[in-house]
C-alpha cells in the first residue's frame, strides 16, 4: 500500500485502539478499496468514513430491539433455501450456498427485493467487486482489479436506481409495507433540524456496506461453523439436542422468534468458538489524527494503524490449548476483556453483530434439525484471504434425520 503503518497487538493494544476512537484515530481504508466500493466524491477523502455511514443511526436500526421482527423472515427464507438448494442433493458445498443465502437474505431485509431476476441484476456486478477488490490494485484492462472497478460502478448505479425508485414510492405513498426495511428507514431518517439525514448516494454507500459485510464475513462464519459441526460429532449432538428442544415447542409450520434465539446459548457458544478459531475479518485499519505515544513509541499524525484478532485469539495466555475447539470457553463471564474481538470493539464495533448472530443461529437451527453432516474431505485446507476460505467449499454429505430413524 506504500503507507507508514503500526500494528497494535494484545489486549492492552486492543483496549487502547477501541478506547480512543475519534480522539486519536479515525476509520480508514486503502484508497484502492474505496475506489472500488464508494462513489468518487467519497473515495479521495482520506478522513471520510467508509461508506459515509451515520454510525449512530446504523447502530440504532441494527440493535436487537429493531431486529426482532426479522427473525421469522430469516426462518422462512432459511427453510426455503434448504428445501431448494440442500434437500435435493446428497452432497453440497456449504461455502457457495451460504454466500447465495446471505446475499438473498440481505436483499430481502435491506431492500425488500425477492425477485430472482432483480437479485441477479444486483449480484452480477457485485460478484466482480468481490473477486477483484483485494487483488493487486493495477487497473490495467483485463486485470481483476479493473473488473472490480467496472463492477463497482455498475453496482453503485444499480443500487442508486433502487434508492431513487423507493424514494419515489415513498413520496407518492406507494410503498406497500416495505417501510420497515433498512432502505425505507434510511430514506425517512431526519436529523435534529428535520432535514434528511442522508442523501441518495450516502444511502447507496450504506447499502454497499451492508451487502459486502453480510456476504463476505457472514458467509465465511457460517461455513466455518458447519465445517466444525461436521468434524465434531459430540459438538453437533449438543447443538442438535438444544435445537430439538426448541423445535418440539413449536407448532407445525410455526416460525422461530427472537425469544427462541435467546435460548440457543450452547449453539451461540459453538458459533463464537468458530469465530475465535477462524475469524471472518482479520482486523481493521485506523488513521492517526494526531501524534500519540503508545508502549514507548511515538506514532505521527497520518500514520496508519492496524489491529488484528490473531494477537489474542490463538494466544495460549488467554485461551489455553488454543487450537482445541472448546465452546465451554464462553460459559460464565467468558474470555478476558479485549481478548475476543471478532466484531471489533468500542464505538466502532461492527454494527451488524446482532444481525449476524440472528442469521447464524436461525440457519444453524434449520440445518441441524434436518440433517446430520459428514465431511467428504476430512482434512480440507482453509486458505486465509480476506476471510477464511475452505479450498473445496466445505463439501459435506447430507444425512436427513427422517431417513435415519
Amino acid at each position: 500500500m506504500g503507507e507508514k503503518m503500526a500494528v497494535v497487538c494484545g489486549p492492552a493494544g486492543n483496549k487502547f485502539i477501541f478506547s480512543n476512537e475519534n480522539k486519536l484515530f479515525t476509520s480508514w481504508l486503502p484508497l484502492s478499496l474505496k475506489r472500488v466500493l464508494v462513489f468518487p466524491k467519497y473515495a479521495d477523502n482520506s478522513r471520510q468514513e467508509l461508506l459515509a455511514m451515520k454510525h449512530n443511526f446504523m447502530h440504532e436500526i441494527l440493535k436487537p430491539e429493531a431486529l426482532r421482527h426479522y427473525v421469522p423472515i430469516m426462518d422462512s427464507m432459511a427453510r426455503k433455501h434448504l428445501d431448494e438448494d440442500w434437500a435435493p442433493h446428497e452432497q453440497v458445498k456449504v461455502f457457495p450456498l451460504s454466500k447465495k443465502y446471505t446475499f438473498d437474505l440481505a436483499c430481502r431485509l435491506f431492500m425488500s427485493i425477492e425477485d430472482p431476476e432483480s437479485i441477479k441484476r444486483i449480484f452480477d456486478p457485485f460478484s466482480l467487486i468481490i473477486s477483484g477488490m483485494y487483488s493487486v490494485p493495477i487497473a490495467l484492462p483485463g486485470t481483476a482489479y479493473s473488473r472490480a472497478i467496472r463492477g463497482g460502478k455498475m453496482f453503485r448505479d444499480a443500487l442508486l436506481e433502487v434508492v431513487r425508485q423507493r424514494g419515489k414510492e415513498l413520496s407518492e405513498k406507494k410503498d406497500s409495507g416495505a417501510n420497515k426495511d433498512f432502505l425505507s428507514r434510511m430514506l425517512l431518517a431526519v436529523d435534529d433540524r428535520n432535514d434528511k439525514l442522508m442523501d441518495e448516494k450516502e444511502i447507496a454507500n450504506n447499502l454497499i456496506g451492508f451487502l459486502i459485510a453480510s456476504y463476505d464475513t457472514t458467509s465465511s462464519a457460517v461455513s466455518m461453523i458447519f465445517n466444525y459441526l461436521a468434524q465434531l460429532p459430540h459438538v453437533y449432538n449438543e447443538v442438535l439436542r438444544e435445537q430439538m428442544e426448541i423445535a418440539k415447542r413449536k407448532a407445525p409450520g410455526e416460525l422461530l422468534t427472537w425469544e427462541d434465539t435467546v435460548k440457543m446459548k450452547y449453539s451461540w457458544n459453538v458459533a463464537r468458538e468458530a469465530l475465535r478459531l477462524a475469524p471472518p475479518a482479520q482486523g481493521s485499519f485506523r488513521e492517526a489524527i494526531t501524534d500519540f505515544s503508545y508502549a514507548g513509541f511515538t506514532i505521527p499524525r497520518g500514520w496508519k494503524i492496524f489491529w488484528t484478532v490473531y494477537s489474542t485469539h490463538k494466544n495460549s495466555k488467554y485461551f489455553p490449548n488454543p487450537e482445541k475447539f472448546d465452546p465451554s470457553r464462553f460459559d460464565g463471564s467468558g474470555p478476558a476483556p479485549f481478548t475476543y474481538i471478532p466484531f471489533g470493539g468500542g464505538p466502532r464495533m461492527c454494527p451488524g453483530k446482532e444481525y449476524a448472530r440472528l442469521q447464524i443461529l436461525v440457519l444453524m437451527h434449520n440445518v441441524v434439525t434436518k440433517f446430520q453432516l459428514e465431511k467428504v474431505i476430512p482434512n480440507e485446507k482453509i486458505v486465509f484471504r480476506s476471510s477464511p476460505t475452505p479450498s473445496h467449499g466445505v463439501l459435506v454429505r447430507l444425512h436427513p434425520h427422517e431417513k435415519s430413524n
